[in-house]
C-alpha cells in the first residue's frame, strides 16, 4: 500500500529507471559473435564479416548525417559504432 504521493512517485520513477535498463543491456549481436554462431570458417567467415562491416558502415554513417556530425565528430562516431557493430 502507498502511503503518500510522493512514495507512490518515487515508486514509478525506480520502476521506470530498470525498465529502460533492461533495455540499454540488450545490444545488437554483433558480426563477430553472429559469425561464431552460425560457425563461419575460412572465405565464408571473411565474405560475411565484410559485408557486415560494410552494412554496418553505412548504418553508421546514416546514424551520423542523422545527427548532423561533420569533420573528426563523424569520422570519430563512425569509427567507433562500427567497431561496435563489428566487435572483437
Amino acid at each position: 500500500m502507498v502511503k503518500s504521493p510522493q512514495t507512490a512517485i518515487f515508486v514509478l520513477l525506480t520502476s521506470l529507471a530498470f525498465s529502460t535498463t533492461s533495455f540499454a543491456q540488450s545490444p545488437e549481436p554483433t558480426c563477430n559473435s553472429v559469425a561464431l554462431e552460425r560457425k563461419l570458417a575460412g572465405a565464408a567467415k571473411t565474405s560475411f564479416l565484410k559485408k557486415c562491416e560494410r552494412q554496418a558502415t553505412e548504418k553508421c554513417e546514416a546514424a551520423a548525417a542523422e545527427r548532423k556530425l561533420a569533420g573528426a565528430a563523424k569520422n570519430s562516431n563512425v569509427k567507433k559504432c562500427v567497431k561496435d557493430a563489428v566487435g572483437e
